[in-house]
Formats: structure tokens, C-alpha cells, sequence
């Protein structure tokens, strides 16, 4: 596909394609309110009806408010659980931040900023406590990445969200830590507001949203819209930062950087977006742990992803030519961004899309375990699959540390132990190991 073909040139470096590659074959909505959106079947897609069931009837378990599916632009799946209607409203948490990534990219083609540019060229000096030479190195670049060095574990009455400069203490140089810290990012709207002249709001509305026919509303620092309007934004990510034509995000370097790893610590962040596929990744919180292996493995490796608490999810798969959207309450395990859900999710949907069964083959078992919290402070609480009859916690040495029956649900003990990277394996009753789970413990 052409646009796929765009991307792969963009994240290779290549140099541009000739003019009518650069046009790609995506479908895009009208940008009025009286316009109707194309739809497309599963059926003419190739898609299999009863994966496809089976994931919808499994997104109706797990709290889920709205979900859809565009392919090349057009919608194949919209569903909505519940009261709520494709007029309902919901935050996007997190997912927001790939939104902001996107503005900050725009405001930089405008000459507003640079992403060299200190934060405090915009934001006046002592917006921090850290000391003005430490405060200088932080950057717009950084702010983006999570990488200001900043401390993501103030102490009380702050939290990690606390933008106040009495919050915002210096735990390391600006560009020799990852940490996921939303209150270096929450600044980032007040850079983009000050040097536009602007309010973030009006800059969003001004800039992307009305350009694209998306609508929405900032309010205190997380985006609130429609699951539509969620889909039109990864729409314009999946068209590389144009919108039928029209090039909102003209700066295709700076799209490929928000789309690549950004820095070296987590390979699986870009600007403000998630990226599978890597060799690695980090998870928000305290600990500093680097997990083998890519983000979603059950999801195609090229997809990017807007990730936001409670499983608001925005993923963009070029290869495929999908958006998916889903909107709702907590799904898997309790996490910032990533969740058990994400997993699970693309187990069914690429069973549809590739139409094949939903086995139980090791990969499958693999995938439909679950454990939560993750990371945990007392204990946790394990989901397993029918074929599993005892778990087992190995320690970071692989001496087992704890051993018990399973049940459909099964809650164990890890007061006791000491902080750090355990494994959980599921057993079936011959011992074979069925899957295995890394455990933060702090």
C-alpha cells in the first residue's frame, strides 16, 4: 500500500518517494458535522464473523464504553456498550499525550519553538527547584521523551502530577534517565500555549482539530471527545500528519522522530507515543526495569500506540491500514499506559482479521493469563487458564520462592519478599511450564 510504503521510507531514512507514492490511498471522513462516514464488512475484508464476535462479546466484559476499527479510513467495526452512544463523551487520559506529541510538532513548523530550545526560554526560570544551571538543560526534546531528569517520586503532599516548582526536584541530568512523569509533560501545554499566545485549547482547535473535523475539550490537562473523534486523530497518524491531501504535520522528520525510539533507556517510547516491536521496553512507575522482548507481542511489531490509564487506547498499524479505538473503565491489570488488556485485545482481533482459531496453543495460553497489580507491594492476584494446576514465583537467581495451587483466580502472597523482577509460571499437571509473567515487586 502506498502509504505504507511512505511510512517505511520516512522510518528508514530514504530519501522521498516520488509524488504519487506520497499520496496515500486512505479513505477520509468529511470534516462537517452533516457528513456521513464510510463504512466497509468484515465479510469483503476477509474477516471471520465469529472471531470477530468472540471479540466483541469479550470487550463487553471488560467495561468497555465504545470500540471501533478503521481500515484504510473506513469503518469496519463500531460498537457501543451499555447507555453509552456515539455521542458520548469520555477522557482519553493518557492517549492525550500522543496528541500533545503531535501539537508540539506543529508548533515547531510554525517557528514557535524548537525542540533544542530550554523550557525555560518559554516558562520563565524557577519553574523547578532544581538549580538554574541543572533547570537550563531541560528541553522542549526532553519534556517529550521523559527524559528531564526531573523526580517522578516527589515526596508527599506532591505527586507525580504536581507542576508546582516546589514539586519538581532534580533526581538526575536532563537526558541520563527515562521516567514516565506526567507533570514535565502536562508543562509541555503551557509551553505550547505561552509561545503560541494562545490557550492550549485554542491552539488544539485551531491548528489539528477543526482542520480534521475532530471535537473536543482540554480540561486540566486530559482531552475529552467522542470515540469518532479519537479515530479521526489516528487517522491522521496513520496518513503520516495529512488529512486527505492537506498536510496538518509538514515536518515529516519530526513525525518520523515522534514515531522511532526517542532515546536509548526505553526503545519502545517515541514522542509521547508507544511503539511495539522493539527489543525492549519500560513501564511507567518507580522501578527502572527493562523488560526483554517487544510491547504488545500479539499486535503487528509496526504499530504505534496512544496508551491512557484505565485501557483508552488508540493503536495505528500502518502495515494493516488499521485505527483502533476503545474507550471505557479499567480492562487488565492497573497500569499507567500498558495493561494485560492490550495483550488479550489484539489475541482476538488478529484471530478475526487473519481468520484463524482461537487455540489453545501455548501461545495462546501465553497471552490469556493474567496478574494484577503488576507492579505489587502485598500481593497479587493471578488469572489462569483451565489446563494450569498450580503457579510457581521464581526470584531474579530462578530459585522458586513460592509455590501453590491454582484456581480460576488466585491470590498470592509477596509481602514477604524482597523488592525486585520475579517470574510467574502457570503449570500443567505434568509440570510442563504453560506461560510465564514477569512480577515487579517494590
Amino acid at each position: 500500500m502506498k502509504y505504507a510504503l511512505l511510512l517505511l521510507a520516512l522510518f528508514l531514512g530514504f530519501p522521498s518517494l516520488p509524488t504519487q507514492a506520497q499520496q496515500p490511498a486512505l479513505y477520509f471522513p468529511p470534516t462537517t458535522a452533516a457528513g456521513s462516514w464510510a463504512t466497509t464488512t468484515p465479510q469483503s475484508l476477509g474477516w471471520c464473523q465469529p472471531q470477530l464476535d468472540s471479540l466483541l462479546a469479550f470487550l463487553g466484559r471488560k467495561q468497555t464504553k465504545s470500540f471501533m476499527v478503521l481500515k484504510d479510513g473506513r469503518i469496519v467495526v463500531e460498537r457501543y456498550y451499555g447507555t453509552y452512544t456515539q455521542d458520548s463523551v469520555w477522557y482519553w487520559a493518557s492517549a492525550g499525550k500522543s496528541l500533545t506529541a503531535m501539537l508540539v510538532g506543529i508548533a515547531q513548523q510554525d517557528g514557535l519553538l524548537r525542540l533544542s530550545d530550554s523550557t525555560s526560554r518559554t516558562l520563565g526560570r524557577g519553574w523547578t527547584s532544581v538549580p538554574t544551571a541543572k533547570e537550563k538543560l531541560i528541553t522542549v526534546r526532553h519534556q517529550l521523551t521523559m527524559t528531564t531528569g526531573l523526580d517522578d517520586t516527589p515526596p508527599a503532599p506532591c505527586t507525580a502530577d504536581s507542576q508546582t516548582p516546589g514539586c519538581l526536584l532534580y533526581r538526575a541530568d536532563a537526558g541520563t534517565r527515562w521516567a514516565y512523569h506526567n507533570a514535565p509533560y502536562l508543562l509541555l501545554q503551557n509551553v505550547v500555549a505561552a509561545a503560541s499566545g494562545l490557550t492550549f485549547n485554542q491552539y488544539t482547535n485551531q491548528r489539528l482539530a477543526s482542520r480534521i473535523g475532530m471535537n473536543g475539550l482540554w480540561v486540566q490537562g486530559t482531552y475529552y471527545s467522542r470515540a469518532r473523534d479519537m479515530a479521526r486523530f489516528g487517522l491522521l497518524a496513520l496518513a503520516c500528519g495529512t488529512w486527505n491531501g492537506t498536510a496538518i504535520l509538514r515536518d515529516t522528520a519530526y513525525f518520523r522522530q515522534m514515531t522511532t525510539p526517542s532515546q536509548s533507556f526505553n526503545r519502545s517510547y517515541g514522542y509521547l507515543w508507544w511503539l511495539n516491536g522493539q527489543t525492549s521496553y519500560k513501564l511507567p512507575g518507580p522501578q527502572q526495569t527493562t523488560f526483554p522482548g517487544p510491547l504488545i507481542p500479539t499486535a503487528p511489531a509496526d504499530m504505534i500506540a496512544a496508551l491512557g490509564k484505565n485501557d483508552q487506547k488508540i493503536y495505528v498499524v500502518p502495515s494493516l491500514g488499521l485505527v483502533v479505538v476503545r474507550q471505557g473503565k479499567e480492562a487488565g491489570d492497573v497500569r499507567l499506559a500498558l495493561s494485560s488488556f492490550d495483550t488479550e485485545l489484539w489475541r482476538y482481533l488478529m484471530a478475526a482479521v487473519q481468520c484463524r482459531p482461537l487455540a489453545a496453543s501455548k501461545a495462546a495460553a501465553e497471552s490469556a493469563v493474567q496478574l494484577y497489580p503488576n507492579p505489587a507491594t502485598n500481593s497479587v492476584t493471578v488469572a489462569t487458564v483451565p489446563t494450569a494446576v498450580s503457579l510457581r514465583l521464581l526470584d531474579a537467581t530462578g530459585r522458586v520462592v513460592k509455590q501453590q495451587l491454582a484456581t480460576s483466580e488466585t491470590r498470592v502472597s509477596v509481602a514477604e519478599l524482597p523488592n525486585g523482577l520475579y517470574l510467574m509460571q502457570w503449570l500443567a499437571p505434568e509440570g510442563k511450564v504453560l506461560a510465564t509473567r514477569r512480577l515487579v515487586k517494590h
